[in-house]
């Protein structure tokens, strides 16, 4: 499994910003659709909102890679 630490600079990240942003996910629609079919984790619960606010201490697993967030 592919390991990323993400520092955030703002309050927040929205979890489909973090996808494309990472490069995870090649577009916004890509991003939506792998959230909206429940492919992934948001601490270790599926995750369907596609604009949740992600925020330090924080882990996303998607894909075989976890993020956490910094």
């Amino acid at each position: 499994m592919e390991k990323i630490d993400f520092e955030l600079t703002q309050e927040y990240i929205e979890l489909i910003k973090l996808l494309k942003l990472l490069n995870l996910c090649e577009s916004g629609s890509e991003a939506k659709l792998v959230v909206d079919e429940g492919l992934v984790k948001f601490n270790d619960v599926i995750e369907y909102q596609r604009r949740k606010k992600l925020r330090k201490n924080d882990t996303v697993h998607f894909n075989n890679t976890e993020i956490r967030i910094l």
